[in-house]
């Protein structure tokens, strides 16, 4: 099995949503980054093994999303490529599906990435309203058309907009951690310091350079809108609950991840080609991991993680301590601070891992050290990638070491990685 080597990413800065990328469309997003990325390795009329794109919220006409991305990307148009959705662990996935082909060698390079926008949200209409179109359009005679037509009601014409909600419970991600973190009995302090954390970390990364040659200016943006420099544990305790207004909330926007539109993408090889083309490795993806749990009757929405990183580490043969850095995606401070309380805890550990006693604890000091996704954003399907890339050069940077990845998705699954150097 050949080496699979991390060579670098770029994305666009991550936007509040309806905010700058406002009329930009999901192709013109994931063009802008995979476009960096191929000018950055000088891509250009390269034919790559194939490029992995997705992303959660798409249209119908997004058909062959992938393959539009890369036609307009600069690289040659023999390249094939094909779109994954793993909700928020998207890109992550096309990751994984990438490294897999280097692995065995069916590839020798290619790309892997994702996006989001909840500002160009697919509108859909009814079912009925669908039904009524499709008949009129089946008619054979201007009379039968017309009068399928003359059959749609005001009713018929109310758009359903995309929700984050789960069909088996219908709750939204936000609702479902609020049950998690009544169970895990995780308080707001606690939430509110880990988001305050975020928003510093990232903060810092910035002003010391990190993400510089990691993103590239779009629209009018040159880095992530969303994070806050100047926030405090005083401003975060003013905000109100937002999921759960009973008086027993503790989920706040201030302690979540905001909706954000974004892109991410990462370029992945085997040594060999990385010597040839002469590019540097950053890292290598060693190993990786999914799971899944069942939400609506045994643990929380978000718990999957948990499960995968236990089976991951048991694969690997290592221990949750063995590692220089935690990449723990922040959908909710609150879904980060259930899945460590998790591992700490003996009787989940034994009876739901597997486990003779508890994973224990990560040095806090460690994890999600450029900033995660509260201050960051989180548009679901580039978060992989972002992390996938950023703690590539992490590693670089420090010059050997090893991270873990944790993140949650929607439909109670977890996607999981190990990056080395």
């Amino acid at each position: 099995m050949k080496k699979v080597a991390i060579l670098g990413g770029k994305r666009i800065p991550f936007a509040r949503s309806f905010t700058n990328y406002v009329g930009a469309t999901n192709q013109d997003l994931m063009t802008a980054a995979v476009r960096a990325l191929v000018q950055d390795f000088r891509l250009q009329n390269q034919i790559l093994g194939e490029v992995v794109l997705g992303s959660v919220i798409k249209h119908t006409a997004d058909w062959n999303f992938s393959r539009e991305v890369t036609l307009g990307s600069g690289v040659s148009p023999k390249t094939p490529a094909y779109d994954i959705s793993q909700a928020c662990g998207t890109s992550l996935e096309t990751a994984i599906a990438v490294g897999n082909k280097i692995a065995l060698g069916q590839i020798e390079v290619g790309i892997a990435g994702g996006m989001d926008s909840n500002s160009d949200l697919p509108f859909v209409f009814s079912r009925d309203f669908a039904q009524k179109m499709l008949s009129a359009n089946r008619a054979k005679s201007m009379g039968e058309r017309l009068k399928h037509l003359a059959s749609i009601r005001i009713a018929d014409l109310k758009p359903r907009t995309p929700g984050v909600t789960e069909p088996r419970t219908g709750l939204s991600m936000g609702e479902s951690c609020e049950i998690m973190v009544k169970t895990w009995k995780i308080g707001r302090a606690e939430q509110d310091q880990l988001a305050l954390e975020s928003h510093q970390k990232a903060a810092a990364a910035y002003a010391e350079g990190f993400y510089k040659n990691l993103i590239v200016p779009y629209r009018g943006l040159e880095k992530d809108n969303n994070v806050r420099a100047d926030t405090s544990l005083e401003k975060l305790a003013k905000l109100k609950p937002a999921f759960d207004r009973s008086g027993a909330g503790t989920l706040t926007a201030g302690n979540s991840s905001a909706l954000t539109d974004g892109a991410a993408a990462t370029l992945l090889s085997s040594d060999e080609w990385a010597q040839k083309n002469g590019h540097k490795v950053l890292a290598y993806l060693t190993h990786v991991e999914t799971a899944a749990v069942e939400f609506t009757k045994e643990d929380g929405l978000l718990m999957a993680p948990a499960y995968a990183v236990a089976k991951m580490l048991k694969k690997a043969g290592l221990k949750l301590q063995d590692f220089d850095y935690y990449e723990i995606h922040e959908a909710f401070a609150g879904q980060v601070l259930c899945t460590l309380k998790a591992w700490e805890d003996d009787e989940f550990c034994r009876t739901r891992l597997g486990y003779s006693a508890a994973l224990g604890r990560i040095d806090r000091a460690k994890m999600n050290v450029k900033g995660g996704s509260v201050a960051i954003g989180h548009p679901f399907a580039a978060t992989g990638a972002r992390i996938l890339t950023s703690l590539a050069h992490i590693l670089n940077n420090k010059g050997s070491g090893r991270g873990l990845i944790s993140i949650c998705t929607g439909g109670g699954m977890g996607v999981t990685a190990i990056v080395e150097k």
